[in-house]
């Protein structure tokens, strides 16, 4: 056979495959999502449980409409796709998503009575940028990594302290990061609850100094965690 043959024959066997692969549709496997809608560019993400179901009393007043989910991830989508506006894991197709008085709608929104907190906007260049939090933070708290329960809680100074400096932070490429090691190792959790009681988990990688969501902490930052984890026995 010579070479030219065996190469057609390659390629009409790549193409069955292709087009049986094509036939399968989607889901092409089993796929676990998280929890995420997107709206207005900006992907957001219900991070706990229902407040009845943890006995949380949630202070939201539902402001304008967003949209609407126009499609439902799981059951339908490809492990491949891409989120765009009016995506939604979970949330049923036709729901309205809606703003929440008082707070910015790109860092959180409500469907279906559940709350969503950002969590990537392409156009945040700085950790402020993506959670607009300043004035409307109630605790910070250190969880346990082994069930998620409060240990330590910030003082008002440290607080205070700490938002200063951590809103400050660049948004780095996560890439770049990855190859610095940033990630490596067990990640401290941090709890930030917001006036409203919605609260929002997020990772501390005391070895790099480094923050979720691909930003590195600045000296300040590392000393006031060292001296947080220390008080939480971590």
């Amino acid at each position: 056979m010579s070479w030219i043959t065996r190469l057609a024959v390659l390629m009409l066997v790549l193409t069955i495959l292709s087009s049986c692969i094509r036939t399968m549709g989607c889901p092409d496997g089993a796929i676990e999502w998280v929890d995420l809608l997107m709206i207005n560019n900006v992907k957001y993400q219900h991070h706990f449980p229902e407040p009845a179901d943890e006995g949380i009393h949630l202070q939201i007043e539902k402001g304008k409409p967003l949209g609407e989910i126009k499609f439902k991830m799981a059951d339908k989508a490809c492990s491949d796709h891409k989120m765009k506006n009016g995506d939604a894991a979970y949330v049923e197709e036709g729901t309205t998503i809606y703003a929440v008085k008082g707070y910015p709608e790109s860092l959180l929104v409500v469907a279906n009575d559940k709350v969503y907190i950002a969590e990537e906007n392409k156009s945040a260049k700085t950790l402020g940028d993506l959670y607009p939090i300043k004035n409307l933070v109630k605790n910070i708290y250190i969880e346990s990594t082994e069930d998620g329960r409060r240990i330590h809680t910030f003082s008002p100074e440290v607080k205070e302290l700490f938002l200063n400096e951590w809103l400050k932070l660049k948004i780095e490429d996560y890439n770049v990061l990855q190859q610095k090691n940033a990630f490596v190792g067990e990640p401290a959790f941090l709890e930030i609850e917001l006036d409203n009681g919605v609260s929002f988990r997020h990772l501390y990688w005391p070895n790099s100094n480094a923050f979720g969501q691909n930003a590195l902490g600045n000296k300040t930052l590392q000393e006031l965690m060292m001296h947080v984890l220390a008080s939480a026995g971590q």
